[in-house]
């Protein structure tokens, strides 16, 4: 029974987590607890909670995670100044002669959200509330309208400067810089993939997604030309060059973060939009979402120091490196089991609990992961943090406990129903695993930026 004590300690975690307890102290409690049991029956050592401290203290002097509170409050100045609600309606007018033109502006805002914000709840809550009453106004088919704003909105988990990908980089030990480079080629597939599926709904099925009235497109080709360089171009020079710098290796991920947040209070400024509310807000908003995962990295830290000190990453280690199938069953149960959490937590949450118990299993299988990389050892964490961010935003997007249904459903009108947004997401779950598959099947298309 003492051996299996970490498998027990996991347990006793998950079970305080599923029935409502908050997360960081789910973790934090139970990891003092079986230190306690684990002293008592002679299999922790209680001089490991010295190194506690330390710990701590590495953790709070992280200067990666400051990278976490910039690009949040980049991305909260932009929305909450309105500029967001601009590129939405610019893209509307810039497309709306077309069937699915307001779709396609969807996709494409949601594309530049995500590259702005990096939080997929922000993202999926501003389009709801601006384009989805648009959509439904001029004739959109419910299910398809919402099913492509929560998808849109999910880009946030795998583009970058994605939130999820900061922390991955942080607990993975890898390049925040590498893991965003990985990351770009997918993300901007994914979008691809929703226009392309998008495209062929206007063709076939073009009552689902009608063209805007004449009525409404009353701007000259003149007007438009000068409203898509006024409202469109600053935010996209804005995140090319925080993007830009990070590729080039000019600037750390938190000083572009920095440069992000500078950029976007100039932005909001010129537009007249700069107010002390919507900076306090912005603060505020920046501030909760920061002090959530920093806590919540406190509860792991607790955790993660007694599941060790109690032998329970070697036994997850031995289970993982032992099961019939080898690299293959490897792969599916840590897919499922990602996706099946990705239900209930968030995935701050899961990246927390789940990561640091799977390094040393993935490293192990590298070179079968990997096998047409020359060093397999240097990449393979970076392929393992995209695959798994592509993975929680699949599980965000499925019914009926995704993330993304429930952002959306509180901010979707009255008349649409909940069954109707279930079945819209459903194509856009279906274009995840593909792309999941893909990511899995040929790693080149997250490898091959690494150097």
């Amino acid at each position: 029974m003492a051996e299996y004590l970490g498998l027990w300690m996991f347990v006793g975690a998950l079970v305080l987590i599923f029935t409502g307890y908050p997360v960081a102290f789910a973790l934090g409690g139970s990891g003092i607890l079986f230190a306690v049991l684990g002293v008592a029956i002679g299999e922790f050592d209680g001089i490991l909670f010295s190194a506690l401290p330390q710990r701590i203290f590495g953790i709070m002097s992280n200067y990666v995670l400051l990278a976490i509170p910039f690009f949040i409050l980049m991305g909260t100045v932009l929305q909450r100044s309105g500029l967001a609600e601009d590129l939405l309606e610019t893209f509307g007018i810039l497309f709306g002669r077309l069937r699915g033109g307001l779709a396609i502006g969807v996709i494409l805002v949601g594309t530049l959200l995500a590259a702005a914000t990096g939080v997929v709840g922000a993202t999926v809550v501003s389009m709801g509330m601006i384009s989805l009453p648009i959509m439904l106004r001029y004739g959109y088919n419910p299910s398809i309208a919402t099913g492509i704003i929560a998808a849109s909105g999910t880009l946030g988990q795998v583009i970058p400067p994605s939130v999820v990908l900061i922390v991955l980089g942080d607990q993975l030990g890898v390049s925040v810089g590498d893991l965003f480079l990985g990351s770009l080629l997918p993300g901007l597939a994914l979008a691809g993939m929703y226009l392309l599926y998008t495209v062929a709904i206007a063709i076939f099925q073009p009552k689902m997604l009608p063209a805007l009235p004449p009525e409404m497109l009353t701007l000259s080709k003149a007007q438009l030309a000068v409203r898509v360089v006024k409202v469109m171009m600053p935010p996209l020079v804005l995140i090319l060059v925080v993007l830009g710098s990070i590729f080039a290796g000019v600037a750390t991920p938190t000083e572009a973060g920095a440069m992000g947040v500078v950029g976007a209070l100039v932005l909001a400024a010129l537009n007249r939009r700069l107010n002390l509310n919507t900076l306090i807000e912005a603060v505020k908003s920046s501030v909760e979402l920061t002090t959530m995962v920093i806590v919540l990295l406190l509860g792991a830290t607790i955790f993660s120091l007694v599941f060790r000190g109690v032998g329970g990453d070697h036994l997850v280690e031995e289970l993982l490196l032992n099961l019939p199938g080898g690299v293959v069953t490897f792969l599916v149960v840590v897919n499922l089991l990602v996706f099946v959490l990705g239900f209930f937590l968030d995935y701050f949450e899961i990246v927390f609990i789940i990561v640091p118990l799977m390094i040393p299993v993935v490293q192990q299988f590298a070179t079968e992961l990997l096998p047409n990389v020359e060093n397999p050892g240097g990449s393979i964490l970076v392929w393992f943090g995209v695959m798994l961010g592509v993975n929680l935003q699949t599980s965000f997007l499925t019914p009926p406990f995704g993330f993304s249904l429930f952002y959306l459903r509180g901010v979707a009108p009255p008349e649409i129903k909940t069954t109707s947004i279930y079945r819209g997401v459903m194509p856009f779950i279906i274009i995840q695993l593909v792309a999941l598959f893909l990511i899995i099947r040929f790693p080149g298309l997250v490898t091959w930026v690494i150097r």
